[in-house]
């Protein structure tokens, strides 16, 4: 028999604006002690030096992960023109430069070919797997690997600010699995002046609004309190790309066992995935057929 996680059983949502310099596990380490629960995740890495919208799910939440996860999120970076690192970031080395400085007319007319369904090439120094291994400890080794290209699927890509010739401030807003760092690395070769990530700004994520995230100072201020529970939001809203059902007292049960139950509905259709409440709180989430939703993920609040 496994050994029981020590922590509380404390479930919901807490935005943290992530600073530069933290890794996103080190920030999902600290909300776990700060709010010594027993369970907790985040809903998409951020780069070490990137800030913005760290969403992290704690308890029952992280069953939602996938839906925040998969949902439209928004970034703003500036593009370092005229040189390309090997992590395409400021954090690398530089391994091309070029004199280059396309005008602003010239990037505007470039970004309509990133966006859409187009096809992204991760970085070297990235998490993708190859055989079984993480591409950015190959790169530390100094292999150059073959990474094959992703969908990616960009909403838009806006030009916001020129600061200098050497710089460019960008809006970007895509699906899951995009990578800025391969947007900047990308777009100055199109431009032909080469390009890296400069800063980066996550600054929404699904439901999720870096406005509204909390700072780790406060964290750490609250950390332990019986306060620092009011910082989190509750788990349905890990939820909000999906419809929302009331189950009947039975139903509820019966989703609580993992069964099919009865639910109310009057805006879904058949075979439309959904999510089930009863009494204020999410029971399950499932597919809905004929009166009932089948589940596939029970929350045990």
């Amino acid at each position: 028999m496994g050994r029981r996680k020590k922590g509380r059983n404390i479930h919901g949502w807490l935005v943290v604006d992530k600073p530069a310099g933290l890794t996103s596990n080190a920030v999902v380490n600290k909300v776990r002690w700060a709010f010594d629960a027993r369970k907790a995740g985040h809903a998409g890495t951020l780069d070490p030096e990137a800030t913005g919208v760290l969403a992290v799910a704690l308890g029952e939440a992280t069953k939602t992960v996938p839906y925040v996860t998969d949902a439209m999120k928004a970034y703003v970076f500036t593009v370092r023109l005229g040189q390309a690192t090997n992590t395409d970031d400021a954090e690398g080395e530089v391994i091309a430069e070029s004199e280059t400085r396309p005008t602003d007319d010239v990037i505007t007319a470039a970004l309509p070919a990133f966006v859409g369904d187009i096809q992204q090439v991760p970085p070297q120094f990235s998490a993708v797997k190859i055989d079984g291994e993480r591409a950015y400890k190959r790169a530390r080794d100094g292999e150059e690997v073959e990474i094959a290209a992703r969908p990616l699927f960009v909403e838009s890509l806006t030009l916001l600010d020129r600061p200098d010739a050497d710089h460019v401030t960008l809006e970007m807003v895509c699906g899951k699995g995009g990578y800025v760092r391969a947007i900047a690395r990308d777009l100055g070769n199109a431009l032909g002046c080469h390009g890296h990530v400069r800063t980066l700004r996550r600054v929404w994520s699904g439901p999720f609004v870096a406005e509204e995230g909390v700072s780790m100072e406060q964290i750490e201020e609250l950390a332990k309190s019986p306060e620092i529970d009011a910082l989190l939001g509750p788990l349905s809203e890990g939820l909000t790309s999906l419809p929302e059902l009331n189950a009947t007292h039975e139903g509820a049960t019966r989703l609580r066992h993992g069964n099919p139950g009865m639910v109310i509905a009057s805006h879904v259709d058949y075979g439309d995935e959904a999510w089930a409440s009863h009494a204020g709180q999410p029971v399950a989430v499932g597919v809905y057929k004929a009166g009932e939703l089948h589940p596939s993920r029970v929350f045990n609040l």
